[in-house]
């Protein structure tokens, strides 16, 4: 059996924890970030879980995490 490939996008973006959960970042925080309120961008550094439904196909993209 061959081995598998991950996803080159998944591996930057998702982690998962010892749990099994997959911790992910939020968005909109990249770029025009000066339009954007400070309340609001110190909110979305706090990161965040991957929705339950995701969850499945997320962990296939990254099998070796």
């Amino acid at each position: 059996m061959p081995k598998m490939k991950t996803h080159s996008g998944a591996k930057k973006r998702f982690n998962l924890t010892k749990s099994g959960k997959v911790k992910r970042a939020k968005a909109f925080k990249s770029h025009i970030l000066t339009k954007k309120d400070t309340k609001r961008t110190r909110r979305l550094r706090a990161g965040g879980y991957a929705d339950i439904t995701n969850q499945a196909t997320i962990r296939e993209m990254i099998p070796y995490k």
